[in-house]
């Protein structure tokens, strides 16, 4: 046995040696007893470039037009359920996904990689074959280089049980959905190395690995079943935003100023929407097209400007920029939850509660008289 495998006992075995996991599962016992074909009714696209978020918002109209259960998924896809669309656009759910690909060039300029199939899990891996293959095609084409705009691509995995088997078979543990590295390096470990092999394992065997419910969340994984439905006007799971300067900017105080301005109109949104933030981030954009990302839980979910803006200079800060040239910061507020859930600190600490009736007061200001009634005097104007 090779360093790293390990050896259980499967059924069958009594009384002999145990065998490694490698080797003893056939590459194809991917299709689960009674499974049955079901027609390719889910959209997973993805935009790209990474759109503004007004554009983003189009999008999402567009799709829209197709069917209203529509998912968003920020800052770059979206899941579709067009099941009841297919009939009325006389298309399959191939058709309607070039429909969108046509519509959102002609309208945004945005391209798009769709994966259709017959439920979100394989409908996004499908997405991820096809932009992965379109990526080895470019880099492999005249000159040798990738071209600075991705192409779009529909891919699409039919309903058949064996052409999902077939799908999946080689798939490494880390191409699906919800497994992470620490999972799929546990998995490979014990020989499953593939869906296909984690498809043809005992649940049993894999309960003894991984748990009892990462375990049946895997392996029905690996045989291509997600129950999870498309979720129709989910609340945003996050926010963002982008500060471009006219000029690369050397100055810190108008870095800061950027954060201040992005920090403001985040909080606002958040608080007119009823959310509230559990991390932020801060995307610094340099000169030569690098980025630089950190990211921060904050001590409290929260949507008071005060607090995501004091996060968003710590973040800046720590960077070190020094005379960095900084082309564009970007803002991002992540694990939104519905406001009346999430629990605050009561504090005596006057200055914090004035300061949240000034917010609200402010809020209603801008709810009257507009977005820019009232505005921090830090306030820098977009450039």
């Amino acid at each position: 046995m090779t360093s790293g495998q390990h050896s259980l006992a499967l059924p069958g075995a009594e009384g002999k040696p145990a065998a490694p996991l490698t080797g003893v599962v056939p590459l194809g016992g991917g299709v689960p007893l009674g499974a049955r074909a079901e027609t390719p009714h889910v959209l997973y696209v993805r935009f790209h470039p990474v759109p503004p978020e007004d554009v983003y918002q189009g999008l999402l109209t567009l799709l829209g037009e197709l069917t209203p259960v529509v998912e968003a998924l920020p800052p770059d896809a979206a899941l579709a359920d067009v099941r009841g669309a297919l009939r009325y656009f006389g298309r399959d759910a191939a058709g309607l996904a070039e429909i969108v690909r046509v519509r959102a060039l002609a309208r945004y300029g945005v391209d798009c990689t769709v994966g259709v199939a017959a439920n979100p899990l394989l409908a996004r891996m499908a997405a991820h074959e096809a932009q992965e293959s379109q990526g080895a095609q470019e880099s492999g084409g005249p000159g040798g280089g990738r071209s600075g705009r991705a192409a779009g691509a529909v891919r699409t995995v039919p309903g058949d049980p064996d052409a999902v088997a077939e799908f999946l078979a080689r798939k490494p543990p880390i191409a699906l959905p919800g497994v992470g590295p620490a999972t799929a390096r546990t998995l490979s470990a014990y020989g499953l190395d593939s869906a296909a092999r984690i498809a043809a394992a005992p649940l049993s065997t894999l309960q003894r690995i991984l748990g009892v419910a990462t375990a049946r969340r895997v392996h029905a994984w690996a045989h291509g079943i997600d129950p999870a439905p498309v979720t129709p006007n989910a609340p945003a799971r996050a926010m963002g935003a982008e500060h471009r300067f006219r000029r690369d900017e050397l100055d810190p105080v108008r870095r800061r100023r950027a954060l201040l301005t992005l920090a403001d109109g985040l909080g606002v949104r958040l608080r007119t929407s009823g959310q509230v933030a559990a991390a932020i981030s801060v995307t610094v954009r340099y000169a030569d097209r690098s980025t630089t990302t950190r990211t921060r839980t904050l001590t409290e979910p929260t949507a008071h400007t005060p607090a995501l803006t004091a996060a968003a200079y710590a973040l800046h800060d720590a960077l070190g920029l020094q005379r960095a040239r900084v082309r564009s910061v970007a803002l991002r507020v992540e694990g939104l939850m519905d406001a009346g859930l999430a629990a605050h600190q009561l504090t005596f600490d006057p200055a914090d509660e004035k300061s949240r009736r000034l917010e609200a007061a402010a809020d209603r200001a801008r709810a009257r008289f507009g977005i820019s009634a009232v505005r921090p005097a830090g306030f820098l104007n977009v450039a």
